[in-house]
């Protein structure tokens, strides 16, 4: 059995867990902590950095400018940039209804007001910046199934590392695996949890001419449908269906689909022209009632999911790890300027972390669960309301940028 003792260890090594342990290595190079990543699906082996090409099936992420800026300050962004597709515009519609808003990077004064990454691009970037982190070593592929915390300094944590039984003490667990997280579970931290009955189809699409960096928000009493901005004449897609639908949906031919998503979205985009494969997950807001404990912490979809409506999780989550990584940096120079030894895990200063994420988490999350509560009330009144408001919005140039710079992430 391999038995190591780390300063932190990072469970799951997805798009959040990889970037923390880059945002730590500064303050690891210069205490000397030793930090693992333990990850149970490592990278598959691909074309190197140089050759890598998306492929048109390839899922995605939406980064805000904010996402940006802390990619820049990692390091990260010169590489990051070259399959990252800028959202220039973004148009908001109500199916039904007159009216429309929309936002503008010019207004901002900024180069894009968010950009589109390809899931493989972003994680191969972010394990090669793993692959020069000195202080961290990496545990793939392994699974923790254990976690326990014997004593106030340190946790054990048990599994499997290339199905070879693994042992593991960190002063501090972050818990980066996952909505379905079983050591969530296993350690009985429960979640408050709506379920929205709904189910989002995720595609790519072909569209019959250029996007020109326009993405589109499309309201229904049904459920927004999303379309953002790839390479070429590519878009995501983002369909939010009740279950019924999107059962219906799943068993369409892919012309068949193409002319469901034409009704619902209508031509202003161009044609439908090709689909590729199609995904469903079930939709629900999730925020864990701990978020942190001595010598533990949660982090990304661990610690809260939300409704991808307003395609601000990935964002809200990579908000966490900078700011965790600037709590610790903080509290170390703290009680080195008091000449007391300092334990990355100390409860207090975990607890003032989180009390200072609070705002950022229940403004994005209520203001994504507040969009679908807004858009799917069918009310011919409300909807006329709703009309209005987007007119408003696109007339009231001060409300516009205020909500452009909160989409922004800055």
């Amino acid at each position: 059995m391999q038995q190591q003792e780390y300063d932190l260890a990072i469970v799951g090594g997805g798009l959040v867990g990889a970037s923390l342990a880059i945002a730590l290595q500064p303050l690891a190079e210069k205490l000397n902590w030793k930090i693992c990543l333990i990850e149970n699906q490592p990278p598959r082996d691909e074309p190197s950095i140089k050759d890598w090409q998306p492929s048109f099936d390839a899922r995605s992420t939406a980064i805000s400018w904010g996402t940006r800026l802390i990619y820049e300050q990692l390091g990260l962004w010169q590489d990051l940039k070259e399959h990252a597709n800028p959202i220039k515009h973004i148009q908001i519609t109500d199916r039904g209804f007159l009216g429309s808003s929309q936002l503008h990077n010019t207004e901002q004064q900024v180069a894009a007001l968010g950009y589109v990454v390809p899931n493989l691009w972003l994680g191969k970037v972010l394990w090669q910046g793993l692959a020069a982190a000195k202080n961290t070593q990496v545990l793939a592929p392994a699974t923790i199934h254990y976690v326990s915390f014997p004593n106030p300094e340190q946790a054990f944590l048990e599994g499997e590392l290339e199905d070879k039984p693994l042992a593991l003490k960190a002063k501090l667990v972050i818990l980066a695996d996952g909505g379905r997280s079983g050591i969530k579970q296993q350690l009985g931290i429960a979640d408050d949890v709506h379920d929205y009955e709904q189910t989002a189809i995720i595609a790519n699409v072909r569209m019959s001419k250029p996007h020109q960096s326009w993405a589109y928000e499309r309201f229904a009493a049904d459920g927004p449908m999303a379309l953002l901005p790839l390479a070429g004449r590519d878009m995501a897609l983002v369909w939010t269906r009740t279950n019924e639908q999107a059962a219906n949906d799943a068993v369409l031919g892919d012309a068949e689909f193409l002319q469901a998503i034409q009704k619902s979205f209508g031509n202003r985009a161009g044609r439908f022209q090709k689909v590729g494969e199609r995904f469903a997950y079930p939709l629900k807001k999730v925020r864990s009632k701990e978020q942190v404990r001595q010598n533990l912490v949660l982090l990304g979809n661990t610690a809260h999911y939300l409704h991808p409506v307003a395609g601000q999780g990935y964002n809200l989550a990579i908000r966490g790890v900078i700011t965790l990584a600037e709590a610790l940096a903080k509290g170390a120079q703290q009680s080195r300027e008091q000449g007391l030894a300092f334990h990355p895990g100390d409860l207090p200063l975990l607890e003032k972390w989180q009390a200072a994420r609070q705002g950022d988490q229940a403004g994005v999350i209520g203001f994504s669960h507040g969009l679908i509560a807004l858009f799917a009330n069918d009310t011919p009144l409300l909807g006329h309301a709703r009309a209005a408001g987007l007119i408003g919005l696109n007339l009231t140039a001060p409300l516009r940028r205020w909500i452009t710079a909160k989409a922004m992430g800055v």
